[in-house]
């Protein structure tokens, strides 16, 4: 772009030094800088305006200021990049600030024993031999993309297991895998809420469901789970949380973090509720082949044949798989009620390819051959044995309650808020951290307001187990916040 004042303050400057074009090339050739007759005659006219060596030659050599006013110097501020406002009210506090400083103690050499994560590798937990010979065989035919519901063995299984559930009215094209339950949970919520809109969701929760909510727009509205009823959903909370806005409801059936089991009479109720309400279920059963103590576990879906209802589950937990990433979701009952959401739901799978294919591979064997998971889960089962051992020692501590979990591998305890004064969980679990080098999951992780309640998760053997537990006995001996 042209720059007419620049050209009137070279040729004023030029004129207070009695220098003409000539005599202004000639400085220039001596000092080395290469300045022709017509490049100073476009400076002049104000065709062209100097680069910034030019610029601070011309200024010297006249020993007047050049600069472009346009161009005055200032200061220009480093540019930063935050995250995005949508996280602002987002949280998961299961990998959240104390695994951050359990993270930097184990940086430094400090060994820390977990009992944070569901994660079963770690503790010694084995896929079945089969799964792992049938995923290496099936390797190089799992290089490409597959459907975007999923392969079609991998569905079919799953179909024939919604099957044995008594899920109602499932076809091969109402399931679709995922890179998990949690990518699902993640992608139902985008295809189905609207801003505003309100999902009921249980208090405690898995925190990602709340995050998901929250990311979508919409507004997680908790129900509470009742402690003097092992934890079960109050039906009266219920009822008084549902609007005008309130679209769908969460059931998580066994739970995480409680470990509660969910009776059919309690999930006939949850469905009455959703019937009259119209609502749609959801409802995650990721831990339904890891049940104690001789009960059954009950698909929601399966009470309510009438209803728009989306059961997720997977292999996670059931196979020791967590890495692989292989979940499914699955559309029952009244689907002509939802047929505008499932276009959104094919339309959020296709926009993301697919799943996972070589974990895909192993769902028919998985789901269709011999389900070591009950070895663990028996009375005499790793599973149990722990789950009991770590409900006792906890009740032997004083100021400690806790309800017996019948699934999954999460106990909830709390602590006696006279004895101990908890007002902050996050402190709670990082003074542990600090001091007994023990990590737990502060109980506000779940969306659970009341303080003093943690999460520890027993698929450790019992030998740290027991390590564990001494020291959080020991630290409560002497703890007030």
């Amino acid at each position: 772009m042209a720059d007419t004042n620049f050209a009137e303050r070279l040729g004023n400057a030029m004129a207070a030094c009695g220098l003409k074009q000539v005599d202004l090339i000639r400085l220039a050739s001596e000092q080395g800088v290469k300045l022709g007759k017509s490049q100073l005659s476009q400076y002049l006219s104000g065709k062209t305006a100097p680069r910034r060596d030019m610029l601070a030659f011309l200024s010297t050599a006249l020993g007047a200021d050049l600069e472009p006013a346009s161009a005055a110097k200032q200061e220009v501020p480093m540019r930063t990049f935050d995250k995005s406002s949508k996280l602002d009210h987002v949280s998961y506090d299961v990998r959240g600030p104390v695994v951050d400083a359990a993270m930097r103690m184990e940086e430094n050499g400090v060994h820390i024993l977990k009992l944070n994560i569901g994660n079963p590798a770690p503790y010694g937990f084995r896929t079945p031999d089969e799964v792992v010979q049938d995923m290496a065989s099936q390797l190089t035919e799992t290089e490409g993309y597959s459907d975007s519901r999923g392969l079609f063995s991998a569905r079919k299984a799953i179909m024939q297991y919604d099957q044995l559930k008594g899920i109602p009215n499932v076809s091969m094209n109402d399931i679709y895998t995922g890179n998990g339950v949690s990518e699902l949970i993640n992608l139902i919520m985008q295809a189905m809420i609207d801003t505003g809109d309100e999902i009921l969701v249980p208090s405690p929760d898995y925190p990602l469901w709340t995050a998901c909510v929250t990311l979508a727009g919409g507004k997680a509205v908790h129900y509470l789970c009742d402690e003097q009823a092992d934890w079960l959903p109050d039906l009266d909370d219920i009822r008084s949380k549902i609007s005008s806005a309130t679209k769908a409801i969460v059931v998580i059936n066994p739970n995480n973090p409680t470990g509660a089991l969910y009776p059919k009479a309690v999930l006939e109720e949850i469905v009455e509720v959703a019937r009259a309400h119209q609502l749609i279920i959801l409802a995650d059963e990721i831990y339904d082949r890891l049940v104690m103590d001789g009960e059954e576990h009950v698909s929601i879906a399966h009470l309510a044949p009438d209803l728009f209802c989306i059961t997720l589950n997977g292999l996670s937990k059931s196979h020791m798989i967590a890495g692989w990433r292989i979940g499914w979701m699955s559309i029952s009952g009244n689907k002509r009620l939802g047929r505008g959401l499932v276009e959104g739901i094919s339309m959020m799978s296709n926009m993301r390819l697919c799943s996972n294919v070589p974990a895909q591979s192993i769902v028919q064997t998985a789901l269709g051959g011999y389900q070591s998971v009950k070895n663990y889960v028996v009375p005499q089962g790793r599973v149990c044995r722990q789950r009991d051992f770590v409900y006792e020692r906890l009740r032997e501590i004083d100021g400690v309650h806790v309800a017996k979990p019948k699934a999954a591998f999460y106990i909830f305890p709390r602590l006696d808020p006279k004895k101990f004064n908890i007002h902050d969980d996050d402190q709670f679990a990082l003074d542990l951290l600090q001091d007994k080098k023990v990590l737990i999951v502060p109980g506000k992780g779940f969306n659970w307001e009341t303080p003093g309640y943690f999460r520890i998760v027993y698929l450790p053997r019992r030998a740290v187990l027991g390590d564990a537990l001494d020291k959080l006995a020991d630290f409560l001996t002497y703890y007030r916040q």
